[in-house]
């Protein structure tokens, strides 16, 4: 790609006089008159003229050339580099073991009617885990926990917060192991019951156990509109997730946690549910 044409001075013929004739006011203020008819005004504006020749000249000069002087003054340019992207795999069905992609695994991009297809080479290995819920708990803001899997598997309808939700209220979801830099589509049957959000923006967060403390996750698309609907939340669960034991079961966890609403954002007048 051509460096952008250089523009090394902007200034212009009539800027080069008011600049000249400012400093005949500061170092030669007996010099009065500044009319076009004086002869030290047609000077000034024979070498403003001459100057702004210089500049045009300047302001054209070769790439080759611009790039030799930024070289002199210790100004590289970036050398050529790989484009670096990020590549989302998804299976195409259920696999009860794990699936390994290697280091140098191929993808390309769709080709257009004018540009070829661009080639990526993966740099590490990806591990795809095979995973499930295995147990759901709620939590409290205040610290209480309640494992719902047993409802859960009975069909019953799931408050995921309090009755009126409160900031800091979460829904765990434990999957059989730790999945990190996976991508966890969460599918929910939820009910039209928590009331008074706006499904395009919800006071939510997704987060991920990390050893350390619980790390947001980026979040693909949510068709639940806030767990207000049957559908599923497309989750990216960070590269550090790691097990651990909430309420006495260790799993890989991953949770929904109700945050604070933004200002003029709408928030829960009622917990939404889940049956499955």
């Amino acid at each position: 790609m051509a460096l952008p044409s250089p523009n090394l001075d902007d200034r212009r013929f009539q800027q080069l006089v008011d600049e000249a004739k400012r400093y005949v006011q500061q170092r030669a203020p007996e010099w009065t008159d500044h009319n076009v008819s004086d002869p030290g005004v047609t000077l000034i504006e024979t070498f403003a003229y001459l100057v702004d020749q210089l500049l045009y000249r300047l302001n054209r000069v070769p790439d080759k050339n611009y790039t030799a002087f930024l070289d002199l003054l210790g100004i590289r340019l970036f050398p050529p580099a790989a484009a670096v992207a990020d590549v989302d795999f998804w299976l195409s069905a259920p696999q009860p073991d794990t699936v390994t992609l290697p280091a140098g695994t191929e993808v390309t991009t769709a080709p257009g009617e004018a540009d070829e297809a661009v080639v990526f080479t993966t740099t590490a290995e990806l591990h795809i885990l095979p995973s499930e819920l295995t147990r759901l708990v709620t939590a409290h803001r205040g610290g209480e926990q309640t494992d719902r899997t047993g409802a859960l598997s009975e069909g019953r309808d799931i408050p995921c917060f309090q009755a009126a939700p409160e900031p800091g209220d979460a829904l765990l979801f434990g999957l059989p192991t730790a999945v990190p830099g996976c991508i966890v589509a969460v599918r929910l049957d939820s009910r039209v019951e928590g009331v008074g959000v706006d499904p395009r923006q919800p006071p939510l967060v997704w987060e991920a156990w990390d050893g350390g403390g619980w790390r947001a996750c980026e979040t693909g698309p949510d068709t639940t509109g806030g767990l207000n609907r049957p559908g599923e939340v497309v989750v990216y669960v960070p590269a550090g997730h790691t097990a651990s034991v909430i309420g006495g079961t260790r799993a890989g966890w991953l949770r929904c946690r109700v945050t604070e609403a933004e200002p003029g954002q709408p928030f829960y007048s009622e917990s939404p549910t889940v049956r499955e």
